[in-house]
């Protein structure tokens, strides 16, 4: 089931409110009913539901194609139209389809043949005449002029211009003017009157504003404003970029080429069109500016691509009569991205650049670019090398006698160009080949010949042109001449050489020339694709901008012209196939309701270029085989064959006209036969390999390349070459326009607004015939009454369909589609159901995609806090499992470890059970001591008197400490005291003098501590000598059996004291008693004597060291003391005190540990004699 819009039902604009209430204003006043225009019912833009507001009266009515009024009201449909009176079926005039009157040009082929008018509807013009509205007039002139109607009588109407002036004016020269409010619009849709005066006046208002950009619908509007304007810097990029705006310009072209890409995952191109001097050019490089910026990489890429504007500038643009900057050359750039979106290769193809411009120039005009700033910006070694001269001393740049652009610095440029060409990659050595072959080029046109004979043959005059331009190519300057004055004949076996005429040396020197800048040319583009490649990275997203070459038209139109324009012609195919033909013929075929909208056709005249048998292509590549055919015989063929068609028109002598899309065109057929074969002579083409010169073998071999490619077709003879230059041509652009098949593209229309190349001057009846030939109106007519998107019911379900809720969700695509619509309360009248896809209005889709956007940022939002969950969830089981091996491992290197050290282990626990023997024992000993010590009179402890000089001792040092701190403290800033160093030199070697002092004072104690530990070691002996002999005769009494009382014997008092090694007690001998009654036997009073023995050696030998380091120490702090005080060694003596004290301290560690040794062995023989001390304790 088809839904379709019911105009009835519409809700009506802001206008029509206002002519309701008018209407109901009369209707009060009790006046004849004067009853508003019919307007058309259109919905508002931008998916915005218009308010509702009163309805129109029953007999309004839309018309169905028959009596319709033939405006649009703001923002509305376009209606259907009216055919004329004599019943003849309309036909699109071009732009100003819809005005109240226009004289067609009977010659026109695509204006109607009867020359009528077409009207307005009675009720409109009645309506406008009664209210006096603002209407535009036409002038005799025929330009048009806005005023305010007067007064009425008949069928003419009383205006008031502008300026002043009142003129009477028929009903059918006038067409309404749009309100105020509307004057300077950004898209011409949202004009109330879509009319011709009233789009020229929208867009002349624009251009006075310095707002150059117009929307038409799907059409950019570019008028070339012939000045800079600050509206393309990086923030406006930045604008476009995050969305901030929307108002038409290059940049929103771009960037929605870009959006449609990364999301429909389509490429994209942007098609530039217009004719000479409008401004393509510069269009292509704002565009690829922002797509640059947009896709901006860490590889350089885009920077590259911005380069090889300057490059292909230099060597493919010139100066014309019609525009100083002149792409002579059409060029589709390629620019490749990632799945990222950022660019990482591009690629350049160029279309039949004009070759024939290096060696003919018209008047006014100059040749390449590069050769005019090759002579003014190169060095002066670069001069040497090349020999070269001003530009004005060449012949084939100084016969327009135009060597100059106002404002224009060559040397300037050519400075530029040096570094885009460094950028591109193409090497110093390359820069200097190419810079060759431009001179060589240069110096071959000031060749002169003369003529030899009465036969006239010619001979090369030998001059510095011919010597130079030999060097250059590398080759002699007599091969050189011959190559220009001789030509080879080739019979079946021998070789001749005939001489040249005049005019065939000079073709000869012409087609060399060409050759070489054609061939320069073309190798450029490679080493710039090379630098571009795109390579196995590709992804297939691009984005193709085309710029090629405008349309022109002069006043006797060439061969390079005829090719231009033919281009023109089927990219303007392209256009009205995608805007007209393919969008009418979906809606027909899909079963939509539609009111068909007649355009501008060029298609009859793309079938007189193009239709075989007969077409101007295949007619001018018969006569280019032919030998004997001339220029004047292929004018009178297209005459004989074409003169029935109604885009043709022949001419007198050798010229005819063609009927474009931009206008009659006249050409001259003079030059088209050659230009056509473009021969270039084998035996040029040998010469050419035989030279020096890098580049020149390696054209010639690039050409013979081609040959064998056109030969393995069958197109002839090697002299007749490969394909002609139009059927090469026609392959390109058919090629190209396969490839733009593949893509969407974005059209802008770049417009010329005056011939004089001056900003701020609007030449209505230019910029008029321009819009004309682009069908503006038509295009804006079929956008605002079309729905410019359109989808499958698939796609569409698809992308919107997650927006439904479950209870509206179907498994048909269609009744999806239905309920997504409705769901979003999207008006009926804003879209159609097709057999196979979804029709909506333009701006319908933006509330779904809105939505759409918000549920996926919704969805991501969801997406990053379960990711989040799940990786910390992942990480906490890691790290346990981690921290679970761990301990596994720690625990097997531990068991691992246990097994090695467990005999060690065994060993120190028996260890172990000997020193708590012997603690205990030292605990029975210190105990009965104390009791001991208790049962005396005077109770209290005595203590050595060393003790006291050895606390003193260390107050000493502590002072002295405190001492060498607070003057360390109290020293001054090294900084503050630096003029006063001189004089504190003295004190400070009086300081060190008593840190040495100090220093000797400590020793003096050490010394003193030594020898005090000396005497309690000697004591200690003697007391240990004394106990054994009483032991001794205790065991002699025991052994005689008598029952003695008890006797007193000392006992070693050393067990219970510190370490000797401290020096804060030494050991003191108390006597003990010990019962006689305790018996020992033989072998344990001789084991005691051994042990008594070995304890006492190593005591001995103890000492002896003791006394070896004292001595050693007493020497090394004398040698030290020995240092005078004023020696610059003051310094290094303390720090020998310190290692010295060092020295000292890890001995004395050393010797502690073998005195503790040697109280453990005591302990061990006290042990041994354990039996018979409970004896006789007993």
């Amino acid at each position: 089931m088809l839904l379709s819009a019911s105009p009835s039902s519409l809700a009506k604009s802001s206008l029509e409110e206002m002519l309701d209430s008018l209407r109901r204003k009369e209707e009060e006043e009790a006046k004849p009913k004067d009853l508003p225009p019919a307007l058309p019912a259109r919905p508002a833009s931008r998916a915005r539901l218009p308010p509702a507001r009163r309805s129109l009266p029953n007999n309004f009515k839309v018309g169905d194609g028959s009596n319709a009024m033939p405006e649009c009201l703001p923002n509305g449909f376009d209606c259907k139209r009216k055919e004329d009176e004599l019943g003849e079926k309309r036909r699109s005039d071009g732009f100003g389809s819809k005005k109240v009157k226009m004289m067609m040009d009977a010659d026109s082929p695509y204006l109607a043949s009867s020359g009528k008018v077409r009207e307005l509807e009675d009720d409109n013009i009645s309506y406008i005449i009664k209210k006096k509205l603002c209407v535009w007039c036409r002038q005799p002139s025929g330009l048009w002029e806005l005023g305010t109607i007067q007064s009425t009588s008949g069928e003419e109407a009383s205006v008031l211009l502008s300026n002043g002036n009142v003129i009477n004016v028929a009903r059918s020269e006038f067409v309404p003017a749009n309100p105020k409010i509307f004057e300077g619009v950004d898209d011409l849709m949202k004009l109330c009157y879509l009319n011709e005066p009233s789009v020229l006046h929208n867009i002349k208002f624009r251009h006075s504003q310095d707002m150059i950009y117009t929307k038409a619908g799907p059409i950019l509007i570019a008028v070339n404003p012939f000045k800079d304007l600050q509206i393309f810097g990086n923030d406006r990029i930045s604008a476009y970029k995050q969305k901030f705006t929307n108002s038409p310009h290059v940049f929103a072209v771009a960037d929605e080429a870009f959006t449609k890409m990364m999301r429909d995952e389509a490429n994209q191109s942007i098609i530039i069109s217009g004719e000479s001097g409008s401004g393509k050019t510069e269009t292509a490089k704002i565009a690829m500016q922002y797509l640059a910026a947009v896709g901006r990489s860490n590889r350089g890429t885009e920077e590259k691509i911005l380069q090889t504007n300057h490059v292909l500038e230099a060597f493919g643009n010139a100066k014309t009569s019609r525009n100083e900057n002149s792409s002579r050359f059409g060029k589709l750039i390629e620019i490749h991205f990632s799945t990222m979106g950022k660019i990482y290769g591009a690629k350049v193809q160029t279309f039949l650049i004009e070759k024939s411009r290096v060696v003919q120039l018209a008047s006014g005009e100059r040749s390449y670019h590069i050769f005019y700033q090759l002579c003014a910006g190169s060095s002066f070694g670069l001069k040497e090398r090349l020999n070269l001269r001003a530009a004005s001393y060449y012949k084939y740049l100084n016969q327009s006698e135009c060597l100059m652009i106002d404002g224009i610095d060559d040397a300037k440029k050519f400075h530029q160009l040096m570094k885009a060409l460094d950028i591109v990659q193409i090497c110093k050595e390359d820069q200097e080949l190419i810079f060759k072959v431009l001179a060589a080029i240069l110096w071959l046109g000031n060749i002169s010949f003369k003529v030899a004979d009465s036969e006239n043959d010619i001979e090369v005059l030998d001059d510095e042109a011919v010597t130079s331009a030999a060097r250059l190519m590398g080759c002699s300057s007599q091969a050189l001449k011959a190559a220009l004055s001789t030509k080879k004949i080739q019979p079946e076996k021998d070789t001749n050489t005939k001489k040249l005429i005049l005019q065939q040396a000079i073709q000869t020197r012409d087609e060399i020339a060409k050759f070489m800048y054609e061939n320069l040319f073309n190798w450029i583009v490679d080493q710039i694709n090379r630098s571009l490649q795109v390579g196995k990275r590709c992804t297939g997203k691009s984005i193709n901008i085309l710029d090629i070459t405008g349309f022109e038209s002069f006043q006797k139109s060439s061969f390079e012209q005829f090719c231009i324009n033919y281009a023109n012609e089927r990219l303007q195919q392209h256009l009205n196939r995608h805007l007209f033909k393919q969008e009418q013929e979906d809606y027909e075929s899909d079963g939509i309701e539609w009111t068909k909208i007649y355009f501008k056709d060029n298609q009859e005249c793309l079938d007189l270029f193009e239709r075989k048998p007969h077409s101007l292509l295949s007619l001018l590549d018969e006569e280019s085989n032919l030998p004997k055919a001339s220029d004047l015989t292929f004018a009178n063929k297209l005459k004989q064959h074409l003169g029935t068609n109604p885009c043709f028109k022949g001419e007198r002598g050798r010229a005819f006209s063609v009927r474009h899309y931009e206008g009659e065109v006249l050409y001259d057929t003079n030059g088209f036969l050659e230009k056509n074969r473009d021969f270039m002579p084998s035996d040029s083409v040998q010469f050419l390999a035989s030279c020096k010169c890098e580049l020149l073998p390696l054209f010639s071999k690039m050409f013979d390349q081609s040959l064998k490619c056109s030969n393995s077709f069958g197109t002839g003879a090697v002299d007749s070459q490969e394909q002609s230059v139009c059927k090469k041509f026609k392959g390109q652009l058919f090629n190209l326009i396969d490839q733009l098949e593949c893509t969407t593209p974005h059209f802008i229309r770049c417009i010329r607004p005056n011939t004089k190349q001056l900003p701020d001057i609007y030449d209505e009846d230019l910029v008029l015939q321009q819009l004309k030939c682009s069908g503006i109106l038509e295009v804006v007519r079929t956008s605002r009454a079309g729905y410019p998107t359109r989808m499958t019911h698939q796609e569409f379900s698809t992308r919107y369909g997650f927006l439904l809720s479950e209870a509206n969700k179907y498994q048909d695509p269609l009744s999806t589609s239905v309920a997504i619509l409705q769901q979003f309360n999207i008006p009926s009248e804003m879209y159609q159901f097709g057999y196979t896809k979804l029709y909506l209005r333009a701006g319908q889709t933006g509330s779904l995609e809105l939505k759409r956007k918000q549920v996926l940022q919704g969805i991501v939002v969801v997406q990053k806090y379960f990711r989040g969950y799940q990786a910390r969830s992942y990480f906490q089981e890691l790290k346990k499992g981690v921290a679970t091996f761990q301990s596994f491992v720690r625990g097997e290197i531990t068991r691992r470890k246990f097994g090695v050290m467990k005999p060690s282990i065994t060993i120190y626990s028996k260890n172990l059970e000997e020193i708590q023997a012997i603690i205990q024992l030292q605990s029975v000993i210190r105990g009965w001591l104390a009791r001991k010590d208790a049962s005396t009179p005077n109770g209290f402890k005595s203590y050595p008197e060393n003790a006291k000089h050895r606390r003193k001792s260390l107050v000493k040092m502590l002072e002295v400490k405190d001492i060498s701190k607070e003057r360390v403290q109290n020293l001054p800033s090294p900084l503050a005291q630096l003029q006063r160093r001189v004089d504190k030199a003295e004190e400070e070697n009086a300081k060190l003098r008593e840190q040495l002092k100090q220093s000797e004072r400590k020793w003096a104690e050490y010394e003193a501590k030594m020898k005090s530990m000396e005497e309690a070691w000697q004591k200690q002996r003697a007391s240990l000598q004394m106990s054994l002999v009483a032991a001794r005769k205790s065991l002699a009494s025991d052994s005689g059996n008598t029952q003695p009382t008890r006797n007193e014997v000392l006992s070693p008092r050393y067990y219970g004291s510190e370490d000797a090694t401290l020096g804060s007690r030494t050991a003191v001998n108390t006597p003990i008693k010990f019962s006689s009654n305790f018996a020992v036997s033989d072998g344990g009073r001789e084991a005691n004597g051994i042990r008594e023995r070995g304890t006492s050696g190593t005591l001995s030998s103890l000492m002896k060291e003791f006394d070896q380091r004292r001595q050693n120490f007493d020497d090394e702090v004398k040698a030290l003391n020995d240092v005078k005080p004023g020696n610059s060694t003051t310094t290094n003596s303390i720090e020998e005190f310190r290692k010295l004290k060092q020295s000292f301290e890890g001995w004395k560690k050393q010797y502690k540990v073998r005195l503790r040794e040697t109280k453990a062995k005591l302990h061990e023989a006290d042990k041994s004699r354990r039996t018979w001390w409970g004896k006789l304790k007993n």
